[in-house]
C-alpha cells in the first residue's frame, strides 16, 4: 500500500531538472532583490551625472501685488532756511503684472562633481558583483534542496525494495514453518521485520514532502505544489577528480564575485576622498537668464520689444576657509579607504581558506562514495549468501535480517556518497566563482 502511494505521488508531481532547479535558483526572491539593487545603484549614477548636464528652468505666470493704506511725510524746501512739511495718507490699492523668464546654468568644472559620476559608476559595478554573488549563494541552495529532493525520491525507492524483500522473506519463513523446517519464532520474526520496514518508508514519505516544499519555496513557486527531481545520471559514471588545489585557488582570485565587489569598494573609498578634496580646487560655472514682464496682459505679448532683461555671468567659487571641515572629511574618508582595504584583504584570506576546505571535502567525498561502491557489492552478496543458507535450513531469519539491513545501509550510504559528491563538486564552483561562468567574467 505504501508503494502503491509513492508511485501515485511521483506520476502526479511536476518534474523538474537540476538545470531547471540552477536557473530558477538563481530568480528566487533573494538574488531578484540583488538585481534590484543593481537597478538602484544604475539610478544613482544617472542623478550623478544630472549635476554635470546643464539646469534649464523656465518660470511665468501673473503675480498681484496689494498696497493697505499708508502714511507718508514729506519735507519740501521753500528756501534755504525754510522748509515745508505734509502728511499725505494714501488709500489702499493692487497693482499687477506679467512675468516670463527662462535661465540656464551650466558647470564648467567641478572636481567633486566629476568624481562622483565616476565613483557611481564603480558603485554600480560593484553592487553587480554583489549581485552575482547573491545569484551563486541562491544558485548553490537551490542545488543542495534539489539533490535533498532526490535523496528522498531514491531512499524511498531503497526502503520499499527492503519492504519487499521482507515480504518474500515472511513468505519464505512461513512455507518453511508449514514444512516442519524452522520454529513458529521465524515467522513472528519476519513479519516484525515487515512492519518496521514499512514504518520507515513512512517516516521518509514525512520526509519527502519536507524536501519537495523546502524546494518549491526557494524556487519561489507554491509550497503546495508537488516537485520531483529527475534523476540526474549520478550512477551513470564515475565521479569525476576534483581540479588541482593551486588550479582552484587561482580560479578563485580571478572569478570570484565577491573579490571583485571589495575591490571596487575600496576603490568607492578612494574616490569619496577626491571628492571631499575637490573643496580645495576651485569651481567654475556659467549661467544666462532671459526676462520679460509687463504690468498688462496686452502689451505683454503685443509689446515683445518692452521689458526685457538679459542676464549672464561666470562664477568662480573657492572655499578658502571652512572651519577645516575638509580636512576632516579627507581624514575620515582615509579611515574608511583603510578599512575597505583590510576587509578586502581579510575576505581573500578567507575565500582561499574555503577553497581549499571546499576542495579537500570534494576529494574525501570521491573516496567516500567508491568505498560505498564496494561495500555495496559486498553487502549484495552476503544477503544472497544469506537467503540461500535459510532455504537451505542451516540460517535463521536473524541471519537474513542482518544481511538485509546491512545491504540497505549500504545503498543508502552509496546515496548518499554520491549526492554529497555533487554537493561538494558545486560548493567548490561556487568558491571558484565558477558555478556559473556566464556571470563570473
Amino acid at each position: 500500500m505504501s508503494a502503491f502511494l509513492v508511485v501515485a505521488t511521483l506520476l502526479t508531481a511536476t518534474p523538474i531538472t537540476l538545470e531547471e532547479t540552477r536557473q530558477l535558483g538563481r530568480k528566487n526572491t533573494q538574488a531578484l532583490q540583488a538585481a534590484l539593487d543593481v537597478a538602484v545603484a544604475q539610478e544613482d549614477q544617472r542623478v550623478a551625472r544630472s549635476g554635470l548636464l546643464p539646469q534649464v528652468q523656465l518660470n511665468l505666470g501673473p503675480s498681484l501685488d496689494y498696497l493697505g493704506r499708508r502714511r507718508q511725510v514729506f519735507s519740501v524746501p521753500i528756501s534755504d532756511t525754510e522748509t515745508v512739511t505734509r502728511e499725505v495718507v494714501s488709500t489702499s490699492n493692487t497693482a499687477d503684472s506679467y512675468f516670463a523668464s527662462l535661465g540656464m546654468s551650466q558647470v564648467i568644472y567641478n572636481r567633486g562633481l566629476w568624481k562622483q559620476l565616476e565613483q557611481a559608476g564603480v558603485n554600480v559595478d560593484a553592487t553587480r558583483n554583489q549581485s552575482i554573488e547573491e545569484s551563486d549563494t541562491s544558485e548553490l541552495e537551490a542545488i543542495r534542496r534539489f539533490f535533498n529532493l532526490f535523496l528522498s525520491q531514491a531512499s524511498l525507492g531503497v526502503l520499499n525494495a527492503t519492504a519487499q524483500r521482507s515480504e518474500v522473506q515472511l513468505e519464505r519463513a512461513r512455507a518453511l514453518f508449514t514444512a516442519g523446517r524452522v520454529g513458529k519464532s521465524e515467522e513472528i520474526a519476519a513479519q516484525v521485520n515487515l512492519g518496521n520496514d514499512r514504518i520507515n518508508v513512512v517516516q521518509r514519505q514525512n520526509q519527502l514532502v519536507a524536501d519537495q516544499v523546502q524546494l518549491a519555496v526557494w524556487l519561489a513557486r507554491p509550497g503546495t505544489e508537488l516537485l520531483q527531481a529527475v534523476d540526474p545520471g549520478l550512477f551513470q559514471q564515475e565521479p569525476a577528480p576534483a581540479p588541482t588545489l593551486d588550479d582552484a585557488i587561482k580560479q578563485a582570485r580571478e572569478h570570484r564575485a565577491l573579490l571583485k565587489a571589495l575591490q571596487q569598494r575600496v576603490r568607492v573609498a578612494e574616490l569619496q576622498r577626491a571628492i571631499v578634496q575637490g573643496d580645495y580646487i576651485p569651481r567654475v560655472g556659467l549661467s544666462a537668464r532671459y526676462s520679460h514682464t509687463s504690468q498688462d496682459l496686452g502689451p505683454f505679448f503685443s509689446e515683445p520689444g518692452y521689458g526685457n532683461v538679459f542676464n549672464g555671468a561666470v562664477t568662480l567659487t573657492w572655499d578658502l576657509f571652512n572651519g577645516f571641515n575638509t580636512d576632516a572629511q579627507s581624514a575620515r574618508a582615509q579611515v574608511n579607504i583603510r578599512k575597505a582595504e583590510l576587509t578586502f584583504a581579510q575576505t581573500a584570506r578567507e575565500l582561499e581558506a574555503e577553497v581549499r576546505r571546499s576542495h579537500q571535502v570534494l576529494e574525501g567525498q570521491i573516496a567516500s562514495a567508491k568505498l560505498a561502491t564496494d561495500n555495496l557489492s559486498v553487502a549484495q552478496q552476503g544477503l544472497a549468501l544469506a537467503e540461500e543458507r535459510f532455504r537451505a535450513g542451516a540460517g535463521s531469519t536473524l541471519d537474513v535480517r542482518d544481511a538485509q539491513l546491512k545491504l540497505t545501509q549500504a545503498e543508502l550510504v552509496l546515496l548518499q556518497s554520491r549526492i554529497d559528491v555533487e554537493i561538494a563538486r558545486y560548493a567548490l564552483f561556487r568558491a571558484m566563482g565558477t558555478l556559473n561562468p556566464g556571470d563570473s567574467q
